[in-house]
């Protein structure tokens, strides 16, 4: 019989975006339930899709 984890692994992480139109940087959550917005310039950085978000700036990488 094999133990599975009473804790189960986290589905979703945070990805570092930088913004095509202002060049900043923002940390967003993969599976985003609502428009993320940039700081800087309030252009779009992700969609949601009812599962992974769709991504319009550059992923510069997970944070870990």
């Amino acid at each position: 019989m094999t133990s599975s984890p009473l804790i189960p692994q986290p589905r979703g992480r945070f990805l570092k975006v930088k913004c095509e139109d202002c060049g900043g940087e923002q940390i967003v959550f993969d599976r985003a339930a609502s428009t993320v917005a940039c700081l800087v310039c309030g252009a779009t950085l992700s969609r949601p899709t009812g599962g992974l978000a769709e991504i319009e700036g550059e992923v510069l990488g997970a944070v870990e």
